[in-house]
């Protein structure tokens, strides 16, 4: 006899049996046990959860002549011919294959047949969401009145996709992942009827990887059987191709360190490991979750599919790393999951970690973000005291008495701060020089390389709520004047490298007082160098 697949052999004959979904059992059970079904149903979520199984019982159990408490029998004749596949009043229909408005125009000519030996006609017409919008229109008209004698059974894993016109008229039904501990009593209770013996640690890494699906769960356990009668942690990760927790921990650490020689040399290791790309990305993700929810998260009740060893390792990995680090990561790898579908694996999952070990080659606002916070916690600021005219509704440039207004407030995505009462500012204040002028011009080469050209050699310094700029070329002055827009680029700028919006004003010092000053002649030496 041809063996038979794990997930077929215990496949569930009755609603009893159908693991961590009751919540639909029972209902399905009392509304067969009442004689109170519909004319169509829709079962819907993710894969492995019971859908099929549960609308194969279903079928079975409206055609029962002996049913017990809304379960069918399995004794009579019914029920026999509907466990070996003989009943010709069952139909199955793959949607994927069977997709077209030929196929539903087919289906609906027989269903005006009456049943040959059962009580129903049913039709389980699986992934229904792959059906076309004509085929959809042609089911639709059946759906809505269909002879007393037949029953449909939708299920699929994306619902979103049916119209809203096909799911008016289902009973709808949404199974849910099912429970990591209900996965493990099944695994363990299978494992005990086959001769295995399956660690707990071991049974908890299969239903992780199984993602809330029992049918996954008992195909990763079909394989670690055939490997070996004692299965372990290093069983199931040698099957499934994983990396393996110690590897995912000394990986984030390298990241976390930004060494990016050992974590691409770690990288061509489990590579040459034939460990998949694409899962080590995805357990890469769940790692960082894991993270994520550890620092976020208090208590000991903490949403992780994990052993007490995994668990205690997260915790102290966790306790050095920053949560900005932590949402960087899975942001970054979530854009690697896409690209990976379509490029080379080995590849892309290198650029990844190579754009989280260093930060400076990604230009989206999150990685800036990210540099900033380093640069405040690491970074000394450079302070220097100016003799300086108060801030007024006009600001005077430098060398010259024209007169050029503040800026206008700015656009709704950069909004102003709501400044307190002005207080009178003193004569004698004190500036802080911006040590990211640098970067902040380099943006501007990007958003308007006009500007940037013309603030090559300038400085910058901030003062409460102003970004005042000293800029030696002249053309800054007629630039600025003319054209707010070079005014907007320069503050979004700003913005982008410095996380927070500021008023634009001249810096304007007394030549006198910063010679007299040594810290500020040494600050005015700081001007000519050049700042990345």
């Amino acid at each position: 006899m041809a063996y038979q697949a794990l997930y077929r052999k215990y496949r569930p004959k009755t609603f009893s049996e159908v693991y961590g979904q009751e919540h639909i059992t029972e209902t399905l059970k009392n509304e067969i046990a009442s004689s109170t079904t519909v004319h169509a149903y829709l079962f819907t979520g993710t894969r492995g959860t019971g859908k099929t199984s549960c609308a194969k019982i279903l079928a079975n159990a409206v055609n029962c002549t002996e049913s017990k408490d809304g379960n069918p029998c399995l004794n009579c004749e019914s029920c026999k011919s509907a466990l070996s596949g003989e009943n010709t009043d069952i139909v199955e229909i793959d949607a994927a294959s069977n997709n077209s408005v030929e196929d539903i125009r087919i289906l609906r000519e027989r269903i005006n047949f009456a049943p040959a030996v059962s009580k129903y006609r049913v039709y389980i017409i699986d992934e229904v969401h792959m059906l076309s919008i004509s085929a959809f229109n042609a089911l639709l008209k059946t759906l809505e009145e269909p002879p007393e004698h037949v029953i449909f059974i939708l299920a699929t894993t994306e619902v979103h996709k049916l119209p809203a016109t096909i799911l008016s008229r289902c009973q709808r039904f949404d199974f849910r992942r099912i429970d990591t501990q209900k996965i493990c009593e099944r695994l363990q209770f299978i494992a005990k009827a086959e001769g295995l013996t399956l660690t707990d640690s071991a049974a908890t890494l299969i239903a992780a990887a199984a993602d809330g699906g029992m049918r996954d769960a008992l195909s990763i356990l079909d394989l670690c059987a055939s490997a070996a009668k004692n299965i372990d942690e290093g069983t199931v990760e040698s099957v499934c191709a994983m990396a393996g927790n110690d590897y995912l921990i000394e990986l984030t650490d390298f990241i976390k360190r930004k060494d990016t020689e050992n974590a691409l040399l770690m990288l061509d290791r489990l590579h040459n490991s034939s460990v998949d790309m694409l899962r080590l990305l995805s357990e890469l993700i769940s790692h960082y979750r894991d993270l994520m929810i550890i620092k976020t998260v208090n208590g000991d009740r903490l949403p992780i599919i994990c052993s007490n060893t995994r668990l205690k390792a997260l915790k102290t990995q966790a306790a050095d790393y920053d949560i900005k680090d932590i949402m960087f990561a899975l942001g970054r790898l979530q854009s690697a999951t896409a690209a990976m579908q379509s490029g080379n694996r080995r590849c892309e999952m290198e650029m990844a970690v190579v754009k989280l070990c260093t930060p400076s080659l990604s230009v989206d606002l999150e990685a800036l973000e990210r540099r900033i916070s380093a640069l405040e916690s690491g970074a000394k600021t450079v302070t220097v005291k100016a003799e300086c005219e108060p801030i007024k509704e006009t600001a005077v440039i430098p060398d010259t008495d024209e007169e050029i207004p503040l800026p206008p407030e700015p656009d709704a995505d950069y909004p102003e701060p709501v400044p307190e009462k002005p207080k009178a500012a003193p004569f004698t204040e004190e500036l802080t020089k911006v040590d990211d002028w640098g970067e902040i011009v380099s943006v501007l080469k990007n958003t308007c390389p006009l500007i940037a050209g013309v603030l090559g050699d300038s400085t910058a310094y901030i003062k409460g709520e102003y970004l005042l700029i000293d800029a030696k070329n002249s053309q800054f002055r007629t630039l600025i004047k003319t054209n707010t827009m070079y005014k907007d680029s320069i503050r979004k700028a700003a913005f982008d490298v410095l996380g927070q919006t500021y008023k634009l004003g001249p810096y304007s010092a007394e030549k006198q007082s910063i010679a007299q000053d040594p810290l500020l002649s040494l600050a005015d030496k700081l001007k000519n160098l050049d700042i990345n």
